[in-house]
């Protein structure tokens, strides 16, 4: 696995060791950043969250092209490592911050996230019951993108956001949600 583009092209990436995590394949990366930056234009200054974290693919891929700091959220031991020395091997520990813990046991925010990805083990619903308690702890900018990562069948239906598009890749489905912002 390697980060795609940005400041750390081409760079490898470590995953971790077993079968309990599940990174994604470079070709899902690739569409999904794709799909963000044409609604986006950049990743310049936005604060990250990565959730179900694992190698920290996602979150380094976004710090890659700009973004301004990005908090990974990671349960499993194995991923923890992966994750730290993917950190430490691309120097990126001044904008970078751990949360070794479940998504389901975050507390209220410190401040609100612009881009929020997703990626829940699949078949499990998680990523539909994570984005409704991060929504009730201020996790979520009003104008944030969120991408969930599930199975291609799987569908990710939280209350109070907009499907803004859904993309099959391979086994993998990418659904891109924003906040239904009350008026």
């Amino acid at each position: 696995m390697r980060i795609i583009s940005g400041d750390w092209r081409s760079r490898t990436l470590k995953t971790p060791k077993g079968d309990t995590t599940r990174p994604t394949a470079d070709r899902t990366r690739e569409a999904l950043f794709s799909m963000l930056i044409s609604r986006i234009g950049s990743f310049e200054d936005l604060r990250i969250l990565d959730l179900f974290a694992g190698s920290g693919a996602l979150g380094l891929e976004a710090l890659s092209r700009g973004g301004k700091h990005c908090t990974f959220v990671e349960q499993n031991p194995s991923a923890l490592k992966a994750l730290e020395d993917n950190i430490e091997k691309l120097s990126a520990k001044d904008i970078a911050q751990i949360k070794p813990s479940s998504v389901l046991t975050l507390g209220k925010a410190p401040q609100p996230f612009d881009i929020i990805f997703l990626d829940p083990p699949y078949q499990t619903g998680a990523a539909t019951i994570a984005l409704e308690k991060l929504n009730r702890f201020d996790w979520i900018a009003p104008s944030a993108w969120i991408s969930a990562e599930t199975e291609r069948n799987e569908h990710v239906t939280p209350k109070g956001y907009t499907v803004e598009n859904e993309r099959n890749i391979g086994k993998a489905k990418i659904t891109l949600l924003r906040p239904i912002i009350e008026q």
